[in-house]
């Protein structure tokens, strides 16, 4: 069964061809990443604070979602080498919570999973036109929602690639409840000035400028600006947490 109380599902197919029609192919470079520390970040007050009754608007899968099942929280790496993905650190913190008519509570023990494309644009265990990473799981994994209805990540900073904006993928799926199962899937988003700040920076700065910023990407429109991730700084990288409301019935 699917959450409901969420809006703006999208056509996979679209995505699948759009995706795959557009992609220039560019080679992972090993070159090694440089952050300055001069970019004065907006906090997340309310984040912080007590979790939003908010609903959230679903969000296509995308043709790149692959049930894994790598519990993990650290998805940088590839398990099959052991090599970590450059990037800019990134811990993201997904918190699920249940609306209810009069409160929001957190939904514990459902699976989160997160996906997204590393600095070059590529996704992990994929044969596509442009390239073919099958076999490698990197910036793949799930975690379960704590009792605070938490799954916390640590990940890198998404690339970019022609057609999308910078995103990342999350899909909640909930235990049995009632004899049913619920999915929620959507996409996560990220000022277009950070991400500017951030692809200047190698390895993003080697895949040249990106073509596609948030209102022109076809997805984003249809209520990405209630996605938008507001990520603070950190020694080394970013944190976010992000706080979906979803309705299950």
């Amino acid at each position: 069964m699917k959450v409901i109380g969420v809006t703006h599902q999208q056509d996979h197919r679209r995505l699948l061809l759009s995706r795959r029609d557009i992609l220039a192919g560019f080679g992972i470079a090993g070159a090694a990443w440089l952050m300055e520390h001069s970019l004065v970040l907006r906090r997340a007050a309310a984040e912080g604070a007590e979790p939003s009754c908010l609903l959230h608007p679903q969000q296509t899968e995308g043709p790149y979602f692959i049930d894994e099942r790598l519990n993990r929280s650290d998805i940088r790496s590839d398990p099959s080498t052991g090599q970590v993905t450059p990037g800019i650190p990134l811990t993201l913190t997904i918190r699920a919570m249940t609306v209810h008519p009069a409160d929001c509570r957190p939904l514990v023990g459902a699976f989160v999973d997160i996906w997204h494309c590393d600095a070059m644009g590529f996704y992990s265990d994929v044969r596509d036109p442009w390239f073919n990473t099958v076999g490698r799981k990197f910036l793949r994994g799930y975690q379960m929602t704590d009792a605070g209805g938490k799954a916390r990540f640590i990940t890198i900073y998404p690339g970019w690639y022609p057609g999308r904006t910078v995103h990342i993928h999350v899909k909640i799926r909930t235990a049995l409840i009632g004899r049913r199962r619920f999915e929620f899937t959507s996409q996560l988003y990220f000022d277009d000035e950070l991400t500017d700040h951030v692809l200047s920076h190698q390895p993003y700065a080697s895949r040249g400028a990106r073509a596609t910023r948030n209102q022109q990407d076809w997805i984003f429109r249809h209520g990405g600006d209630r996605l938008l991730l507001n990520p603070t700084q950190t020694k080394d990288g970013y944190a976010a947490t992000f706080t979906f409301g979803l309705r299950l019935a």
